[in-house]
């Protein structure tokens, strides 16, 4: 089983423009995220797609992969899945760009479910986090998932999902994380589709798998990886280095 990386790095983020080039102590987020990727020794080859020059020049610098994309895709699925046309692989895993604290034992758990898969029917699989702080529960920037009795996602939402109306101690409440494990085929069935209705409206890209009619297996980890979706993330990631 051939299993590659491809991490796309779009430039023009709406919330935090060009943060992929802010530097998280010595280094830009789009080099940690790619280092820590390449350091977990879990891919036949770990790639970056990107449209942005600046990027790939970043990438480059320190001996890394870089593919161009051109640069109307609609998410990090998209220009992913553009990317691996050309690239043999039976297995490929978005990171994106902006987790530069993703971690081996994450990663190794999502590509240990496609390894138990013997008779292939799982298409994608993804991370999620226990988040248990009300403000980040309601915060829109984190992206909620709800899952069944077997950890396959019903929902995935910027709003409080599930609402605990009745303020139940027991409801768990947890965080997805921006790793998405494919099959190729998978990945590019994801790409013709095109965007669907309710991925548009949330802006959360797996949704459209759901809307496909397909399942999305989550994989539980304790590990809260921080994403540099704002400014204050930046300035969080560099504390942590402190």
């Amino acid at each position: 089983m051939k299993i590659i990386s491809i991490i796309p790095a779009r430039y023009d983020s709406k919330r935090f423009p060009g943060k992929l080039l802010e530097n998280i102590g010595d280094k830009s987020v789009v080099e940690k995220t790619y280092e820590s990727v390449l350091n977990t020794n879990l891919f036949d080859n770990v790639f970056v797609a990107t449209d942005n020059l600046l990027i790939k020049e970043k990438i480059l610098s320190i001996g890394g992969q870089v593919i161009l994309t051109k640069g109307s895709h609609v998410c990090g699925s998209d220009r992913v899945a553009e990317a691996s046309i050309n690239l043999e692989a039976d297995i490929i895993v978005n990171v994106q760009a902006d987790e530069p604290f993703i971690d081996k034992k994450s990663l190794s758990d999502l590509i240990n479910i496609y390894k138990d898969d013997k008779e292939e029917l799982i298409e994608l699989v993804s991370l999620m986090s226990p988040i248990n702080k009300s403000k980040l529960i309601i915060n829109p920037n984190i992206v909620k998932v709800i899952v069944d009795n077997n950890n396959f996602a019903l929902y995935f939402s910027r709003s409080k999902i599930p609402f605990n109306r009745d303020e139940d101690h027991n409801i768990n409440y947890f965080r997805h994380i921006g790793v998405y494990g494919f099959r190729k085929k998978s990945l590019i069935d994801f790409f013709e589709n095109g965007e669907t209705p309710l991925e548009n409206s949330e802006k959360i890209e797996c949704i459209r798998h759901l809307e496909m009619g397909k399942k999305i297996k989550m994989v539980k980890t304790d590990i809260s990886s921080l994403s540099i979706d704002e400014y204050s993330d930046l300035l969080k990631a560099n504390k942590l280095l402190n």
